[in-house]
């Protein structure tokens, strides 16, 4: 199908994904945000919409608790004059990797975003937690599989019930009292799990005496990369999350060099955790403002 050309904008829906999944293959991005399955999943938080400008493929985002942007131009097309039509229109272009940041936001004005920097770890580093700097882990899954059994699985639609009842056990110890932020995950995760193969996401299950206690959704970001958005485990299990982390990789991801575990959002827990594994490098995002 034809997308609008700007200024008209759709509302992004699954008739999407083959025509923008073709244009992100042929200009890759490192970054998380850009696949067919994270905007669509976000879309009614971001409510996104789509438009062509000079040929290019724009994602634009209005989510209400904070100023509208557009995600970086997917083509390579007129792209300076792609940037100044985008700020033309909302204040600001988000999400922009560092290559796209050094080209061309000279011309403007650019910040680094480190609240939103991607973690990129080695594949074999994640699956394999060997050398000293992992010690920590491995001890946790030791400790783990000393009391607990566990049995692993694909995600399938069996799974649903039980994935839906640790996720609400989840979403109140996680987000509390904060009934927008629980609203907000419950949709994007519950989409995730119910429509896996649509959105080209695959899942694993975690099970303990017979009851789910974890499940993980990941995707392929690009040839080389991977990357996990989702992954919920139940807090009660100590080293469960260390050998989740660990087990999905293995079995699902194996053939990827990179694992991308996206950003920590500025949150001191999240980022001693991410950091704690050791990330081989940092997708590195900006801000372009006008």
């Amino acid at each position: 199908m034809n997308l609008p050309r700007f200024p008209e904008f759709k509302l992004i829906g699954l008739e999407d994904q083959s025509l923008l999944t073709a244009a992100i293959a042929r200009a890759p991005h490192e970054a998380c945000e850009i696949n067919f399955a994270n905007i669509f999943l976000w879309r009614h938080f971001e409510r996104s919409k789509l438009t062509t400008i000079n040929g290019n493929l724009c994602v634009l985002c209005e989510p209400s608790q904070e100023p509208a942007y557009f995600l970086q131009p997917i083509g390579d097309r007129e792209i300076e004059g792609t940037i100044r039509t985008c700020l033309s229109f909302a204040p600001r272009i988000s999400r922009v990797d560092e290559g796209f940041a050094m080209k061309y936001g000279g011309s403007f004005r650019s910040e680094q975003d480190r609240d939103n920097f991607d973690y990129v770890y080695r594949t074999e580093d994640l699956a394999g937690l060997k050398g000293k700097k992992y010690d920590g882990k491995r001890n946790r899954i030791r400790k783990f599989e000393r009391v607990h059994t566990y049995a692993y699985s694909r995600l399938s639609r069996e799974h649903l019930p039980g994935c839906h009842e640790l996720l609400a056990m989840w979403l109140e110890a996680k987000a509390g009292s904060d009934g927008f932020l629980a609203n907000v995950w419950r949709a994007v995760i519950e989409e995730g799990l119910t429509r896996p193969d649509e959105l080209g996401l695959r899942g694993g299950v975690f099970e303990i005496g017979g009851r789910i206690a974890a499940f993980s959704l990941g995707t392929e970001l690009s040839p080389k990369t991977a990357v996990i958005p989702i992954e919920i485990v139940d807090p009660a299990y100590e080293g469960l999350s260390q050998l989740v982390n660990r087990e999905f990789v293995r079995r699902e991801w194996a053939g990827f060099h990179f694992i991308n575990r996206e950003q920590d959002n500025g949150i001191p827990g999240l980022r001693r955790a991410k950091t704690s594994y050791h990330p081989h490098h940092f997708v590195k995002k900006y801000n372009i403002w006008g």
